[in-house]
């Protein structure tokens, strides 16, 4: 019989001791790989943004719905895909190979556990794309069920923005600022957020964020200041409740991740 001290005190997979990890870790259980960044977010916001948010909310969820979905948290990768930011110091980012490398070491790793199915919470909209790959790449390697979650899917991949930002609240805008006013806002200067809306770009059908013609972009292509959107209006009040809902609906997937298996017959 396990003693009161073999009970986990949290669903975060590291701190789990051995005998715990053997006996908790299954078949079952879902394991979530919060992705973040480290890159300029203008000159308002800390260049930490995206890994805070995404830690943030795949932590809230998994502590609301770990225990009846068998959830399992481990610990944000913080160095991503940042290259449409590297003209600025401090970003720090790995190239697409180095990326797609480290998320098949974290899939190996993972599969190795006897887990089936990983989950990345990815908050950096310039991972997307190579997620994608890797979570076919991982499925084929390693055997793995892989899904990609964001905190909200990012407009310029069909998410919505603010009215007011022309669907181009993509980077440092109204809704990514009011997130970090409710979740840290010791870190963010509102007297230096200014609007920055291309311009060019409003009245393209086709050519523009979310349009069904992409194109290859740097941040500093809109700007010197390297943001794109409007957080003038930003309010912890409205970060709240864009984190609840967040938080909410990834409570929601990770019991139809629960749920789902491969392969279908």
């Amino acid at each position: 019989m396990s003693s009161a001290t073999d009970r986990p005190s949290s669903r975060r997979l590291d701190e789990l001791r051995a005998p715990q990890f053997d006996r908790l870790i299954s078949a079952s259980s879902i394991i979530v790989q919060p992705l973040g960044a480290v890159e300029q977010h203008g000159p308002h916001l800390p260049f930490n943004t995206d890994l805070v948010i995404a830690d943030r909310v795949a932590s809230a969820a998994v502590e609301r719905v770990g225990e009846a979905h068998d959830v399992w948290l481990l610990p944000p990768l913080a160095y991503t895909k940042s290259n449409e930011h590297a003209w600025s110091s401090g970003t720090i980012w790995l190239s697409a190979t180095t990326l797609l490398s480290v998320l098949d070491d974290i899939g190996r790793c993972v599969a190795q556990t006897g887990a089936r199915r990983l989950v990345f919470m990815n908050g950096h909209g310039g991972n997307s794309a190579l997620v994608g790959v890797a979570n076919r790449e991982l499925r084929l390697a390693h055997g793995l069920m892989t899904f990609l979650a964001h905190p909200g899917v990012p407009p310029d991949q069909g998410g919505e923005s603010a009215a007011h930002e022309h669907g181009m609240g993509i980077h440092g805008g109204a809704d990514e600022t009011s997130l970090m006013l409710h979740l840290a806002p010791h870190l963010v200067d509102m007297a230096a957020a200014t609007r920055n809306i291309p311009g060019g770009l409003v009245d393209n059908e086709h050519v523009r964020f979310g349009g069904s013609v992409g194109f290859g972009w740097l941040s500093n292509d809109f700007g010197a200041d390297g943001h794109i959107g409007d957080p003038t209006g930003a309010t912890a009040e409205r970060g709240e409740a864009i984190f609840e809902t967040a938080v909410e609906r990834f409570g929601d997937a990770l019991a139809e991740i629960a749920r789902f298996d491969l392969p279908m017959t």
